[in-house]
């Protein structure tokens, strides 16, 4: 893999720190994802080469490399706002167009609201998943990731969080403007964002196995549908349920 940005312009000064007995491709390996990672992923890298304290400093910078990790994702998901809000429109648009279908009946719209508003909620999450780990699979970052020493969990960790950060919590945010269309009381409405905010979470877990499997895949999003639908399932029936049991009292 080759070196990005001013990676190779600041490899010199880098291999000075290096060891003897480390081979000079090896910190090269790694600088690309150190310069994304910034000051942590270097000294990582240095840690590294230098084969001295890895254990003890690993432990320390890999939630901070997390973290960094992450807020990558999320300046790169505001560089493209696009990609960002299409799952957003897409849940208020399909929660918006039941009432409008089925009429005003306010029985009605109480009843199928709870259910309306998690398969939209679902959807989007499934919408916005493909774009989990595609861009790092195409310019060569997730093959970086397994070469640095940090836990390769962590890593991943900290890319299901900035997922959940741009889709799971705008649709929490989200979930009271909606259910208003569906006369959901205060009461049922706290309950419903409570059970969005604990089920997205999960949603981009499962759904970063089935992204997992699949990102080799030239359009790999009817797989991915098929992998991860049937895993949404329970989540779905433990979310509709909680909003019916509060909107019953």
């Amino acid at each position: 893999a080759q070196p990005v940005g001013g990676a190779r312009a600041a490899l010199p000064g880098r291999l000075h720190e290096c060891r003897s007995r480390v081979h000079v491709d090896e910190v090269e390996r790694h600088l690309p994802l150190a310069e994304r990672l910034g000051a942590h992923g270097r000294g990582i890298v240095r840690l590294h080469a230098d084969g001295r304290g890895l254990n003890d400093q690993v432990g320390r910078g890999a939630r901070a490399c997390a973290v960094r990790l992450a807020g990558r994702d999320l300046t790169l998901a505001f560089r493209h706002r696009s990609e960002m809000f299409t799952p957003l429109f897409f849940f208020i648009l399909v929660t918006a167009l039941f009432p409008m279908s089925i009429g005003a009946e306010r029985s009605l719209l109480q009843n199928i609201g709870p259910g309306v508003i998690w398969v939209a909620a679902l959807l989007a999450a499934l919408l916005s998943l493909e774009s989990m780990f595609r861009s790092d699979y195409e310019d060569g970052s997730l093959e970086q990731m397994l070469l640095t020493p940090q836990p390769l969990s962590l890593l991943v960790l900290g890319k299901i969080l900035a997922h959940w950060l741009r889709t799971g919590l705008p649709l929490v945010l989200l979930a009271p403007l909606v259910g208003f269309q569906y006369y959901l009381a205060g009461e049922t409405l706290i309950t419903m964002m409570l059970a969005l905010l604990l089920g997205t979470p999960v949603l981009s877990l499962v759904g970063a196995i089935g992204v997992s499997l699949t990102v080799a895949v030239n359009r790999g999003g009817v797989l991915l549908s098929l992998i991860i639908l049937p895993l949404y399932i329970p989540v779905l029936i433990f979310g509709a349920n909680a909003i019916d049991v509060a909107s019953d009292g």
